[in-house]
């Protein structure tokens, strides 16, 4: 479970300084990494050389196969990723689409569950794939994106991890995830969690077991004011072998996961962390 730090390691050794004139930041940035889960294993990745919160990132997720638009259906499940931006971005601020406090607008679950074709129609992918792997039928496509260039106006953040790729072989359920952007310190371990509980749970709905999960992330970056904490504290700690997910069983349709189901369905076992790192985030 050492792939985490060295990625870190590797962005510090290989990466080259970029300005992000979106946060107004320096960051050291590697250009294509690759992160694989072994869910079938049940090997959680979840951090464990500083404390992760896993329920945050589970919370989110659950967000967004529900197709929430809103930074308060976030909090009332128990995720305050999506305040800041929200509520604190200039550019969203000034958006003449915005709807008002805490509206995200048109990003992420609101593409997956409710995409816009040019007649006016909605289409609902994620339910497409559901049922599609719940009769058994790869198409090679089983595809749920977020990334709808279309729209971008109309949302307060371009999709980071943008693109979800189910596939069936030999009795079990793949998943490729597409990132087109992480902030490593900060955002890729709740990316972490959230590909590997996708994988899992797209697995216990529709009737297969889980295998792997590839994660490809294409721009992998440390910001300049994360540097320090990491190269020097977070990268001296010895990682803590994989802990172990339980997600109960009761949740066996797409329903479950749109009406009932909440964090409290998620239970880690085995999780050994050292202390938090309290890294700045970019807004």
């Amino acid at each position: 479970m050492r792939q985490y730090e060295d990625l870190c390691q590797r962005i510090i050794d290989e990466g080259e300084w970029v300005y992000n004139e979106r946060t107004g930041k320096r960051c050291l940035t590697l250009i294509n990494a690759d992160l694989e889960y072994n869910v079938a294993d049940n090997e959680f990745p979840l951090v464990t050389t500083r404390k992760s919160f896993y329920k945050a990132a589970i919370a989110e997720l659950l967000g967004y196969l529900r197709g929430y638009d809103n930074a308060a259906d976030f909090r009332a499940i128990g995720c305050n990723t999506w305040n800041a931006n929200a509520n604190e971005n200039s550019a969203w601020l000034n958006n003449p689409h915005r709807k008002g406090e805490d509206d995200m607008g048109r990003v992420y679950g609101v593409q997956g569950r409710r995409w816009m074709t040019p007649d006016g129609r909605e289409i609902d992918q994620l339910k497409s794939i559901v049922d599609d792997l719940s009769k058994g039928i790869d198409s090679r496509g089983e595809i749920l994106t977020f990334y709808n260039p279309g729209e971008f106006e109309y949302g307060c953040l371009r999709p980071c991890m943008h693109t979800h790729h189910f596939s069936l072989l030999g009795g079990k359920l793949y998943l490729n995830s597409f990132q087109r952007s992480a902030d490593i310190p900060l955002g890729i371990n709740f990316n972490q969690v959230q590909v590997f509980v996708l994988l899992a749970l797209m697995a216990q709905i529709t009737g297969h077991k889980p295998g792997k999960a590839y994660h490809k992330i294409v721009n992998a970056h440390i910001y300049e004011d994360q540097l320090e904490l990491m190269r020097d504290v977070q990268l001296k700690r010895e990682p803590f072998p994989a802990p172990k997910l339980t997600i109960n069983p009761k949740i066996k349709t797409l329903a479950d996961i749109e009406t009932w189901v909440t964090t409290d369905d998620f239970k880690v076992e085995g999780y050994e962390c050292h202390e938090p790192i309290k890294y700045p985030f970019a807004v």
